[in-house]
């Protein structure tokens, strides 16, 4: 997780995410006050169940804006591969750091190589990570909603480098009542071990949609069903990590927790423990939520 710096609202990608609002009569050092206070009251309720947190602080230098949403420049598996992904927005590229693989080197990862996808942005291509990518890793299946920032001969160029099998589709949402593509697969969806929350109303076409939930269904995941209204509340972008002892919690903002019906809850709670915190700035001016802010860590320890 990276703890932000200069964090504000993108103005470079706020041309296609579609959840980025203007904060009025916040100046941007404040901005960049709460955000810091959502992220260590994020990172706190992390910890404390057990969850291991490798907190980086971002820099000043060169301008990132939105450097606290690392998953979608860099995943990690565990064979001890790392891949880079190629970024749509041109301030976004300056979030990749070296150094951060040599932070995690020095805590026991191992890191054995590295597939980077970056030149495709030199062609206008673009795939952003675990934003673009939803990685049924026990499964070998890969999810991806099609847009401006999940480009299809990548998405594939992805699965056969990393051996998953493709899921490929188009979802939209309602903007000013026109549909549009969704930017990135996982305010829509998420994955876990043994269920799957999806916004399966915003994939339009039939059978694309009959397909993604066959997909999930073959896998015997339980699937639960969010509406837009939800997802706009950000219940789409959610993540299950394991803590102490390795039991599972399913991390989601405040915003998407309360939007959740008491049915929904004790659905997910079959699975895991909810665990939420308040994103209520880092979702207004950054358009993403809890999944977002946590690039896990697969990789094989010394």
């Amino acid at each position: 997780m990276i703890r932000p710096v200069a964090f504000r609202m993108n103005e470079q990608t706020a041309v296609n995410n579609y959840y980025q609002k203007v904060v009025d009569g916040l100046l941007p050092a404040t901005v960049n006050a709460k955000a810091q206070q959502e992220f260590d009251a994020f990172v706190e309720k992390l910890t404390a169940v057990g969850v291991d947190v490798t907190v980086v602080d971002d820099t000043l230098n060169p301008d990132t804006p939105d450097s606290i949403f690392p998953n979608n420049w860099i995943s990690f598996h565990e064979n001890g591969d790392v891949a880079l992904y190629p970024m749509f927005a041109e301030n976004r590229r300056h979030e990749r750091r070296e150094d951060i693989l040599d932070i995690l080197e020095d805590k026991g990862f191992v890191i054995n190589n590295i597939v980077d996808y970056t030149s495709a942005e030199e062609d206008g291509f673009f795939l952003e990570g675990t934003g673009s990518l939803l990685l049924d890793r026990a499964n070998a299946k890969a999810y991806c909603a099609l847009s401006p920032r999940a480009d299809e001969e990548l998405f594939i160029e992805f699965c056969e480098d990393f051996d998953y099998a493709p899921v490929i589709f188009e979802a939209f949402q309602t903007v000013d009542s026109e549909r549009k593509l969704i930017y990135h697969t996982n305010v829509m969806m998420c994955l876990g071990e043994t269920f799957a929350v999806i916004c399966a109303d915003c994939i339009d076409d039939k059978k694309e949609r009959k397909m993604v939930l066959e997909n999930l269904k073959e896998n015997g995941k339980e699937i639960i069903l969010i509406t837009e209204a939800q997802m706009n509340n950000f219940a789409g972008n959610m993540l299950e990590v394991r803590g102490a002892n390795d039991k599972r919690y399913l991390v989601m903002s405040a915003a998407a927790h309360q939007s959740l019906t008491p049915k929904q809850i004790e659905q997910l709670e079959k699975h895991a423990e909810i665990l939420s915190s308040s994103l209520d700035t880092i979702e207004a001016c950054g358009g993403g939520s809890a999944r977002c802010m946590m690039a896990e860590i697969f990789l094989p320890k010394n």
